[in-house]
């Protein structure tokens, strides 16, 4: 991910301002179709088809990301910058987007909602950080409204994920059946169900450190205010 940036060439450095800058405005736009909508109807009916181009292309755009991490861009993790990516992209591809019944469903928006504006504050504070500042309002968003926005989005996923149950069953989307010519069968619908266990198992480790490096992130600020005083 583009938040630990390294020293690095003026090249890299530019195109890291670069990404970052485009992405929070990717998500800002995305966040005033969200708001548009409901002003003007109400409802979340209409609310994915109202931004799911802008989505489909911001939200696969952190692929780059994982390019990031890997030739060194940034000191993130490859592997787990992977696995974050993915499963937010994994939602919005192998989901919402082939699966029509779930779009308006209120998942949708719970995740929406969440998604758009932990990646304007997210992709803001990187853009701080590689501009050699990081205003302390940012900082404080940056490791407060998770504890809201993270659980609001792992509910809106799931959500969305159970809805498409019924559907990918009854469809057989993405299944391949036997007998065929690799004689190999997966059933889409119980790949879904299997998501469940993860949420389950990895909600609550991810929640607890993100609260710890919440208070990591704040006291550090905190003792360099003090420094400056």
């Amino acid at each position: 991910m583009s938040s630990n940036a390294k020293k690095t060439n003026p090249v890299a450095q530019a195109w890291l301002i670069l990404y970052n800058v485009a992405m929070t405005a990717g998500w800002s736009v995305i966040g005033i179709g969200i708001v548009n909508h409901f002003i003007k109807h109400g409802t979340n009916k209409g609310l994915y088809h109202q931004v799911e181009r802008q989505l489909l292309f911001f939200q696969t755009s952190a692929i780059l990301e994982i390019l990031h991490a890997i030739v060194g861009l940034v000191r993130s993790n490859a592997i787990f910058t992977f696995l974050q990516v993915f499963s937010r992209v994994g939602i919005v591809w192998a989901v919402i987007w082939p699966v029509v019944e779930v779009q308006d469903n209120i998942g949708v928006p719970m995740l929406l909602i969440a998604w758009t504006i932990t990646e304007i504050i997210r992709y803001l504070f990187y853009t701080f950080i590689l501009l050699g500042i990081t205003p302390r309002f940012i900082l404080w968003l940056r490791y407060t409204l998770f504890i809201i926005l993270y659980p609001l989005g792992v509910t809106g996923e799931t959500l969305t994920i159970y809805n498409s149950l019924e559907p990918v069953r009854e469809s057989g989307l993405y299944s391949i059946r036997l007998p065929n010519v690799f004689n190999f069968a997966v059933d889409y619908h119980i790949v879904l169900m299997c998501t469940f266990p993860i949420y389950l198992i990895f909600f609550p480790q991810l929640y607890c450190h993100m609260f710890a490096q919440r208070k990591k992130a704040l006291k550090g600020d905190s003792s360099s205010e003090k420094k400056s005083n």
